[in-house]
């Protein structure tokens, strides 16, 4: 129950109940039922940028792509990386986001959590009331969403790939 750690007794139960039960495919299913087809770099680029233009439209966002290496050596999901660089008299700064592979199949609200959460770092560094709020207003459910990923994810350590 790693992922669920931080989430109340009573709901963490819940979860036990239904994976002791074979019952937790059938959950994540019942709510997501099938994979996005967001497969490319290229893919994830253009859907970054859609969203990233519904928001922030004065940040650029110079590189997109799936990272087979974040969640092994980052111990996370997504990550984005900000870089400035000095180029004569001004300086220059790049966004990145990179996504964990494993979102290649998943569905796609799953994958818009973890683009939401990266683009709320765009203007809010840290984990604090501020960024959630900000997360919250991009994606309503953002909340519910991430705690079925996380159940996804748990889900995932105990029996592999359900998309």
């Amino acid at each position: 129950m790693k992922y669920l750690q931080h989430y109340p007794a009573n709901l963490q139960e819940q979860i036990k109940t239904l994976l002791e039960q074979n019952k937790l495919d059938k959950y994540i299913k019942s709510k997501y039922p099938t994979a996005h087809t967001v497969k490319s770099d290229k893919a994830l680029y253009e859907y970054v940028n859609e969203l990233k233009n519904q928001y922030f439209k004065k940040y650029q966002i110079s590189k997109v792509l799936y990272d087979g290496k974040i969640n092994v050596i980052n111990n996370a999901l997504g990550m984005h990386t900000f870089v400035s660089r000095v180029q004569g008299n001004k300086l220059k700064a790049k966004n990145e986001i990179r996504v964990a592979t494993l979102f290649k199949n998943t569905p796609e609200k799953f994958l818009e959590m973890i683009v939401v959460h990266e683009l709320a770092h765009l203007k809010q560094k840290e984990h604090d009331k501020a960024f959630y709020n900000l997360c919250t207003f991009m994606m309503e459910d953002y909340h519910q969403v991430e705690f079925d990923l996380r159940v996804y994810l748990l889900y995932m350590d105990r029996f592999g790939k359900l998309y």
